[in-house]
């Protein structure tokens, strides 16, 4: 409501131009309207539209409590979609999140036949790409299962406009089933499709810190999109009606409109093997600590300075690590403050640069120690090397 300060005096100009009363065509007045809102209000969500057809406001979907409970189990495993992959990674489509009602009545066929097959995985996989609605009464399940602890956390407050209500959204104090371990990483797949519900899913595990997202910029939707006719016209206003208040991103921040930057941004249909190539370094992470913990104190020269980098190494946060770029930066970073010894270095390097042989895994190409070059046999090739490294006269 706040943005519609000086409307109605834009309106009232609009009304009295005589380009946009003249103009004939009801397809051109709607675009033209559009185009005026939206730069008016700032918000590209409202669309003004023509339908001639659309006698009736849009029909409502047949009442879940009419369903039978097979009829909403076929409904729903048209939406979610699940199954283990290679390297024993969870993945978990979502297309369209039933809400409360159909959760609580189907909890149990979930967890017995979906849930309780991904909390054996290493790692899980939520693919919002193709997710553009949804309940918002479903937004607790999802976050639930994927909060470490018991403890119930508030996660969001929504607003809604026609009724002048707002809604405090709170993590389950009880769930059926497990939830997901603290201990295991989860990714969030997006795409320009992502809208509305998903966003706010996706929204609430990037500030819990709870999930990598991978892929593109969600659309900036909104969660609740309602479409009013306008007078007795043909001509319709679609517009939001709610709207997320936060809170875990502090009350100024907002998904709507913008929507939510991934972590690591990379086109959608590429968006599963970027996450699977994550989930691969993240989980050579331990062996890689721990053969870099083993390098220092076998090798390094100042003995004294060994425990506290070897208690640094353990107690760092690598949450944030999603390339091997950010682990070597990391790593530097922490090293050489904790010694301030700027020789202290660990750098990646390409597969050519290693001596291990192609099954060599991620950890071995993080090394520690100079690449020696081969002394050539050739003469020519040696009195040459001979010649860049020793001047005489």
């Amino acid at each position: 409501p706040e943005n519609l300060l000086g409307m109605q005096a834009a309106i009232e100009q609009a009304m009295k131009s005589h380009e946009i009363l003249s103009i004939s065509d009801p397809q051109t007045l709607a675009h033209v309207l559009t185009t005026g809102v939206q730069s008016s209000l700032n918000d590209p969500r409202l669309i003004i539209s023509y339908e001639p057809n659309n006698l009736e406001a849009p029909q409502q979907a047949p009442a879940l409590t009419n369903l039978t409970q097979e009829e909403l189990l076929s409904r729903l495993q048209m939406n979610v979609h699940h199954e283990i992959l290679e390297g024993n990674v969870g993945y978990l489509r979502v297309d369209d999140l039933p809400g409360k009602e159909v959760l609580s009545k189907l909890g149990e066929f979930l967890v017995t036949h979906m849930w309780s097959k991904l909390m054996g995985t290493s790692a899980l996989v939520l693919d919002l790409r193709h997710c553009t609605g949804g309940h918002i009464s479903g937004i607790p399940y999802v976050i639930s299962y994927l909060h470490p602890g018991n403890t119930v956390l508030h996660v969001d407050t929504i607003y809604d406009r026609p009724s002048n209500t707002t809604t405090e959204i709170w993590t389950l104090p009880q769930i059926l089933g497990e939830r997901y371990s603290a201990d295991k990483d989860v990714v969030v797949l997006t795409s320009g499709r992502t809208g509305g519900v998903a966003e706010d899913i996706t929204y609430i595990l990037k500030q819990m810190r709870r999930a990598i997202v991978v892929g593109e910029r969600t659309e900036g939707g909104a969660l609740d999109l309602q479409k009013l006719r306008i007078g007795q016209s043909n001509f319709f206003l679609t517009v939001p009606v709610s709207r997320s208040l936060g809170p875990l991103g502090g009350g100024s921040q907002t998904w709507e409109g913008s929507g939510v930057l991934p972590c690591v941004g990379t086109p959608a249909e590429q968006a599963l093997e970027k996450a699977l190539a994550i989930l691969t370094l993240r989980r050579a992470l331990p062996r890689v600590v721990h053969h870099l913990q083993e390098a220092l104190q076998d090798y390094y020269t100042l003995v004294d300075r060994v425990p506290a980098l070897l208690h640094h190494l353990a107690s760092m946060d690598y949450s944030s690590v999603v390339s091997e770029e950010d682990l070597v930066t990391k790593l530097n970073a922490g090293l050489q403050s904790v010694s301030e010894d700027p020789r202290l270095l660990v750098r990646a390097v390409g597969p050519k640069e290693t001596s291990s042989g192609p099954e060599a895994e991620v950890d071995d190409t993080l090394v520690a120690a100079p690449v020696v070059p081969e002394i050539p046999k050739d003469e020519a090739a040696l009195q040459a090397l001979v010649d860049s490294v020793f001047q005489v006269s």
